[in-house]
């Protein structure tokens, strides 16, 4: 269904046909990393979807500035990592008001869509996330760059499908215990040439990238629910 009236639905991609493919980044900004994706991003007449940390946010105010003064999106990934499925229910509601507050007093700009962290998000959270005028935004293209693999296998998806359309999943940054979580080593991966590559395979079908905001104007969004309950494999 492409409604998004449904019970724990998240936005996943873009109908066709669409000339376009959005491009999303979780858990930065990173210095060393985002700072250097922005140029990248620049000579493709890319623009991203940034899935921030606050934690990271407040370490890094002038990079996140950098981000919005390139002409990127920011969007809310969590005031930290921790996995919203092992809260308390009643614990959602005040933690999505206040990070988007301090997200948009950051951005100086509304913020629209939120993502959880590990794609993870049950009813509660999911309400919680609207009710505070968030969309959750989930994805329909991985490119496992959270883990260490050889490097074709990091877009073994992505040229595997059509990629009109897709909402395509990479990170500028990997969640620590700065961030409330220890989900071990960072993989070890050259995140500038992971981002080349899945920008040169787009150009290749003929597609523009864009954040999710400038991907969606005279486009159809694709809702599907999205619940861990639902044991999505993601």
């Amino acid at each position: 269904s492409t409604g998004s009236t449904g019970e724990g639905s998240s936005l996943v991609a873009l109908r066709p046909p669409v000339d376009r493919a959005v491009l999303t980044y979780d858990d930065g900004p990173t210095p060393g990393v985002t700072d250097e994706l922005l140029p990248l991003l620049a000579d493709a007449g890319a623009t991203a979807t940034f899935f921030v940390l606050l934690t990271r946010v407040r370490a890094s105010p002038a990079l996140f500035r950098e981000v919005l003064a390139a002409g990127h999106e920011v969007a809310l990934h969590g005031p930290d990592h921790l996995r919203l499925t092992s809260l308390p229910p009643d614990a959602h509601a005040a933690r999505f008001r206040d990070a988007k507050a301090e997200l948009e007093d950051l951005a100086g700009a509304v913020v629209r869509w939120s993502r959880p962290p590990y794609g993870a998000q049950d009813i509660a959270s999911w309400r919680a996330a609207r009710d505070t005028g968030l969309q959750p935004v989930l994805w329909s293209v991985s490119c496992l760059d959270w883990e260490t693999h050889p490097q074709e296998d990091y877009l073994a998806e992505l040229r595997s499908t059509d990629p009109t359309g897709t909402v395509i999943l990479l990170h500028d940054g990997f969640a620590d215990d700065r961030d409330g979580v220890d989900d071990g080593p960072a993989p070890e991966l050259d995140r500038l040439a992971l981002t080349r590559a899945v920008l040169d395979e787009l150009a290749s079908h003929n597609l523009a990238v864009r954040s999710v905001g400038d991907a969606l104007p005279g486009a159809e969004p694709v809702h599907q629910p999205w619940l861990e309950s639902l044991g999505d494999p993601r």
